[in-house]
């Protein structure tokens, strides 16, 4: 059980203040120097006001165990995986809460060569921090101010042929985040390598204010600065990204939002395309099109659980060239294994370029074929029973029932997924279906009806 509320299934998160100070942020830093065996760690940080501050105490605390610490500054959250194993640092920290509220902050950890750590070494770092920071070390280690941008955009440009790409009109949304200057490095080198490519930019320069709210574009209310903006510029495209630039969302050249089930099967056909037999890892919540469509292309579906440490230890264990989750994180075997939110973007300029087909006309025949309800959360007070009581109803007429990631049932028609939140007190709901829109309703209206005696009042 975990003795500090901030320590999540798999990063720490909190309100700056009550939960995370400079103190905090210090102990992190002497824990994870100590449990890592770390000679050598990566730093960076996100646009929120309060990040350059814990991240000077982050360094404070590493450079106290004599860790030498590399420093990117302002960065996304890939930026620093892809130093951690560029620079062959042990360890790797990004400052950043991404999409929760302006109050917040928080810390992602990888291990060597950006791998997720394993749960009892960041159970062992919380013990620590718990504990109160150790005594520091007789010789304090280097701290260096880095940039790799370089060198990292040189391996997000590997996954495409520049010179292969069509003219095209991008519309792009920082929201004020850390992707702006990323972007420009990227755009910019793009171009230099004979890309046609025209950008409209919106709400670029991090800005910890956060002017226009907190970038969050899987929020329905936080889209339509993408969708007005995408038509507004007559682009090809639209591309929002949180805070940290993990995610990567997309809007057609009309606005409308692409859920993200379709983005992970548009992506995993264009590698499958590449490299045939490949395995594709894809989270349980939304299935249905993706195998159809990592199958048509000739590879391997593998259902794997959502989170980002979940996924890319099943992507290794499997050997996948690509794993993707509706919730927009795209993961990349050729990019540690890890997400990235600069990557899906050339992708898919990489794509349309390819069959000549919009956006919209790709993702028509999916949006036809597997309609799907968009994941729908319960607030219930017991969720292990009221997901009990969904199985006991429904398991009869079930033809599969799968344990993946919480509960997935699969009738001839629809399937659905419920399952708890790795991050928030909620049950999540997906529904998806062949060929009729109907039946998505009828499965959320009947799962809707059996949890509603649970509702947490």
């Amino acid at each position: 059980m975990s003795r500090l509320p901030v320590f999540k299934a798999y990063d720490i998160r909190g309100a700056v203040g009550p939960d995370l100070s400079e103190g905090f942020a210090f102990a992190l830093g002497r824990a994870i120097a100590t449990e890592l065996g770390a000679q050598r760690v990566v730093i960076g940080r996100d646009a929120r006001a309060s990040s350059p501050v814990l991240s000077a105490a982050l360094a404070r605390g590493l450079q106290g165990s004599g860790v030498e610490v590399l420093d990117l500054g302002l960065c996304g959250t890939e930026e620093v995986y892809f130093a951690t194993d560029h620079c062959r640092a042990q360890g790797g920290v990004m400052v950043t809460a991404s999409h929760n509220p302006i109050t917040d902050n928080g810390f992602k950890l990888v291990g060597p060569g950006a791998t997720p750590l394993p749960d009892a070494q960041f159970r062992a770092i919380e013990t620590r921090v718990a504990a109160g920071p150790a005594r520091a070390s007789s010789a304090p280690g280097p701290y260096r101010e880095l940039s790799c941008r370089d060198a990292y955009v040189e391996r997000v440009l590997s996954f495409v042929d520049p010179s292969a790409m069509a003219p095209m009109h991008l519309f792009a949304n920082a929201g004020h985040g850390a992707a702006g200057p990323t972007f420009d490095a990227v755009v910019e080198r793009l171009q230099g390598q004979g890309a046609p490519l025209t950008v409209t930019r919106a709400f670029h320069a991090p800005d910890p204010s956060f002017p226009v709210g907190i970038p969050n574009p899987m929020l329905p209310e936080n889209q339509p600065l993408t969708r007005d903006g995408t038509r507004a510029a007559g682009a090809d495209l639209g591309v929002a990204w949180d805070g940290d630039f993990d995610r990567c969302f997309f809007f057609d050249h009309q606005g409308a939002f692409v859920p993200g089930e379709y983005v992970v099967a548009a992506l995993a056909q264009a590698l499958v395309a590449r490299a045939p037999g490949s395995r594709i890892v894809h989270d349980a919540r939304v299935a249905w099109n993706t195998q159809r469509v990592v199958r048509a292309a000739g590879g391997l579906p593998v259902m794997g659980q959502t989170g980002h440490a979940l996924m890319k230890t099943r992507m290794r264990a499997e050997g996948a060239i690509y794993g993707g989750e509706l919730s927009a994180h795209h993961y990349f075997r050729d990019f540690m294994y890890c997400d990235s939110g600069m990557i899906p973007w050339l992708l898919m300029l990489a794509q349309i370029s390819t069959t000549g087909r919009s956006l919209q006309e790709s993702f028509a025949e999916m949006r036809a074929l597997h309609p799907s309800s968009g994941e729908i959360n319960f607030r219930v007070a017991d969720p292990e029973k009221a997901v009990a009581a969904v199985l006991a109803d429904l398991a009869p007429e079930a033809t599969e029932i799968d344990h993946t990631d919480g509960l997935s049932l699969s009738f001839a028609d629809w399937r659905a997924n419920l399952r708890n939140s790795n991050t928030e007190a909620l049950l999540r709901l997906n529904v998806e279906a062949r060929g009729e829109p109907d039946l998505v309703a009828e499965g959320v209206a009947r799962i809707t009806a059996l949890l509603r005696p649970f509702a947490d009042a």
